[in-house]
């Protein structure tokens, strides 16, 4: 039996610029791991993951199969999550171009269709989808760096959707940190 043939949902599933947000998922991470927080998770990527060489369609069925185990779906929006576009078939090896009014395609056997959405764009329309079913039972977004929420960073079928929250707060001695209690409050719901 894989970890696909599971029909519960109770994992959580991070999303987010794995290279520009990368200390939030890290520390995310950090804080689950202590023994001494309060921050409770099972990350579905720690599960399985996929090559880097797997073709871009493949890579999002692997995330479909991944969010399908999930409760809790968080988004980390950093400055460039709106902008990201890997994931996109136009960034696949396998992708052609079509020339002289044919349109485009792709080698691999497994895709039967072309989509430009980024890996991040993607994961967030399966997120939306889920929670409107009735699958999902939390969104989160966070906004890394911010002490505030800025609703113009994040992807437009999430903004208005799920608990948004800043990763940032300015503690009792004046000093910016992590606010780690509103973080776990969020995805503890």
């Amino acid at each position: 039996m894989s970890i696909y043939d599971m029909s519960y949902r109770t994992k959580t599933y991070l999303a987010g610029d794995w290279d520009g947000d990368r200390d939030l998922i890290d520390k995310l991470h950090e804080w689950n791991d202590s023994k001494r927080l309060a921050l409770n998770f099972t990350d579905v990527h720690d599960l399985t993951s996929s090559s880097d060489n797997s073709n871009n369609c493949s890579i999002k069925h692997s995330l479909r199969q991944r969010l399908n185990l999930c409760k809790t779906f968080v988004l980390i929006v950093g400055k460039y999550t709106k902008g990201l576009r890997s994931g996109s078939c136009a960034l696949c090896s396998k992708y052609r171009k079509g020339l002289y009014g044919i349109a485009p395609y792709c080698y691999s056997s497994s895709c039967n269709t072309i989509d430009y959405r980024s890996y991040v764009d993607y994961e967030c329309e399966m997120a939306l989808k889920d929670y409107n079913e009735g699958k999902l039972k939390n969104i989160v977004v966070i906004y890394n760096g911010l002490l505030n929420v800025d609703k113009s960073r994040c992807p437009d079928c999430l903004k208005n959707i799920g608990v948004h929250i800043a990763s940032d707060t300015i503690g009792a001695d004046g000093t910016r940190r992590w606010d780690y209690q509103n973080i776990k409050n969020a995805i503890s719901k």
